[in-house]
């Protein structure tokens, strides 16, 4: 039996700007990602990948077309469903913001406090305990400050998978980091993502990365030029 998508898009286009000024950014992008799957998306700059994810999160309103997470409609949802979808979402940036006054552990227990039905001591033992899951065991109460560019990226990836969301997006997140830094990343990542069951939508310009990938989409000019499925070795699709 066919498992039901987390992410299915069909028809969806977004435009910026009004009037004389209105400009066509996305155009007519089908896609689906099921659960556990790691989607990387490819292309160039301004090809429209960004805009995407943040539809995909809730962070822009769907104008034309349908984009359902988990089975519900984000096209003409209300702010406060959108607010509800983003609960259920994971987010990794480039910069990986996190609040440089507060420790690892703070950064991720945050995350977990906007669930109201979970205690402050479940809170913190579950920052803890996906901290000490990404490598940082012995780095729970350090602050950003004193953490290199790749452990403050766990901490992110920590404070993302902590609520066991259905989806996790990231945005170019190996971009700041070495070759070693980035590889461990991204492979922390899958490692938990398979654990969870989560899928993982990552954009990135990284060819270094993309053997992690059980699918790459690749943009360009706004359009869903093409999708690779298979084996993909030392960054060359076969």
């Amino acid at each position: 039996m066919k498992q039901e998508p987390v992410i299915s898009i069909q028809n969806l286009n977004h435009y910026y700007g009004k009037g004389a000024l209105r400009r066509q950014i996305l155009f007519d992008i089908n896609l689906e990602i099921y659960p556990g799957e790691i989607v990387l998306m490819t292309g160039p700059s301004g090809s429209g990948k960004t805009t995407l994810l943040s539809l995909i999160g809730g962070l822009r309103s769907v104008q034309e077309g349908s984009l359902k997470f988990l089975g519900k409609e984000l096209y003409l949802a209300s702010q406060t469903k959108l607010v509800n979808i983003r609960r259920n979402i994971g987010y990794i940036f480039q910069a990986h913001n996190l609040l440089e006054f507060l420790t690892a552990r703070q950064n991720v227990q945050m995350a977990v406090e906007l669930n109201k039905h979970i205690s402050q001591k479940e809170a913190i033992a579950k920052a803890e305990s996906i901290l000490r899951a990404v490598g940082l065991g012995q780095r729970i109460n350090y602050y950003p400050d004193s953490l290199s560019g790749g452990q403050k990226q766990r901490i992110a990836i920590a404070r993302a998978l902590v609520n066991n969301p259905a989806l996790v997006l990231a945005d170019e997140p190996t971009a700041a980091l070495d070759k070693q830094s980035g590889r461990d990343v991204v492979e922390l990542m899958q490692r938990l993502a398979k654990e969870q069951g989560t899928s993982i939508l990552l954009v990135t310009h990284d060819n270094r990365i993309l053997d992690i990938a059980d699918r790459i989409v690749e943009m360009e000019d706004g359009i869903l030029v093409r999708q690779y499925q298979g084996a993909v070795v030392k960054g060359k699709v076969y």
